[in-house]
């Protein structure tokens, strides 16, 4: 009688613990599907995947404690990937400053602030073009920073679009072409790949920027008149049009490989190199403009120069972590996302929130 007794008491404990278990199962399932009933982001907003549809995902979940979490260690990434970022950048400086190719203050004025928190891309655009107060209309070069997250690349965009024959800028097809010069110098030397110390001296380095001319060109030079990147070196046998080799010549393996080596080294001949150029562009009546960190764009030539700042910074760490959870939850809706419904497109955004934040 008492070992069935026991028997019993054990089958009831099993019971009661299997009951429990399926309850708990049936709780976090009506969780999941509450939780993706309270998020509001539709199919087409989804396959936008803007700044849009970033903030939408970011006010939906922006009260969950995992996405709280997620935002808060996004945040701190983002800074402190910033900060070896400008670390870097500042050593490359210094070195041009310590070689005299750079001053160590160059004395171009101060970033005009602007709180972008709480703003649409289209208040922070118009209000930089307000501070501009009517230079855009002849031409002018407008520098803007801020650690990443606080919308420079939305901003530009914008403005590109707003700003009457309006350019942006990037230094990359300067170090790029940089980068040509010097391996084709090491090869021409007959040296064993790539030797850094014996091409990137102070001579080759001056030798190497009066192979390259910013200006305007017209036909036969250039197959439509624009302004463009000349390498030009007989000693080389070079001499070629930037626009025409920046997508073969200057992404093949011989420039791509040594880039950061040439980067490092001449991020004083660029800032002075863009100096010259968008003087050139904004005196022809050219609006350019240049996204980038303070230590370089600090020496680039200009008083419209702007710093986006967040007044709370975990912003920057809600964007980043709104950006990954909709891109994930557009990957995991595959085929069926442009037919998928509010509730099956919120409900990804919420499972796909709850696997990151485990990670």
């Amino acid at each position: 009688m008492a070992s069935l007794l026991k028997n019993r008491s054990l089958l009831v404990n099993l019971t009661i613990g299997a009951a429990a278990v399926a309850l708990g199962l049936v709780v976090y399932q009506q969780k999941k599907k509450a939780d993706a009933r309270k998020v509001s982001v539709s199919a087409a907003l989804l396959q936008q995947q803007d700044s849009k549809t970033s903030q939408a995902v970011l006010e939906a979940l922006k009260h969950s404690a995992d996405f709280r979490k997620l935002s808060k260690s996004e945040m701190e990434d983002t800074i402190s990937r910033d900060q070896l970022d400008d670390e870097k950048l500042a050593a490359g400086i210094k070195l041009a400053v310590d070689r005299g190719v750079l001053t160590a203050n160059p004395g171009n004025g101060a970033y005009k602030p602007i709180d972008v928190y709480g703003k649409s891309v289209e208040q922070v655009t118009d209000e930089i073009i307000g501070e501009l107060k009517g230079a855009e209309k002849t031409g002018c070069v407008v520098v803007l920073v801020g650690l990443s997250g606080t919308g420079k690349g939305t901003t530009m965009a914008r403005l590109a679009k707003m700003l009457p024959n309006a350019t942006t800028w990037s230094n990359g097809n300067v170090f790029r072409s940089l980068t040509l010069l010097a391996a084709t110098w090491c090869e021409k030397a007959g040296l064993d790949g790539f030797d850094e110390a014996k091409a990137l001296t102070a001579a080759n380095l001056k030798n190497f920027m009066t192979m390259l001319t910013f200006d305007f060109y017209s036909p036969p030079l250039s197959s439509t008149p624009k302004f463009d990147i000349r390498i030009q070196s007989k000693d080389l046998g070079i001499d070629s049009m930037v626009s025409d080799i920046q997508n073969t010549t200057l992404k093949g393996p011989k420039v791509g490989k040594n880039i950061p080596l040439v980067a490092n080294k001449t991020q004083g001949e660029v800032v002075n190199f863009v100096n010259i150029a968008t003087g050139k562009m904004s005196a022809k009546g050219m609006n350019v403009l240049i996204e980038g960190r303070e230590a370089t764009v600090d020496h680039i030539a200009t008083p419209h120069r702007f710093a986006l700042t967040l007044s709370d910074p975990i912003i920057i760490g809600q964007r980043r972590a709104s950006q990954r959870i909709m891109a994930a939850a557009l990957k995991a809706l595959g085929d069926s996302a442009a037919a998928a419904t509010p509730l099956e497109v919120n409900a990804a955004l919420v499972s796909e929130l709850e696997k990151i934040a485990a990670e």
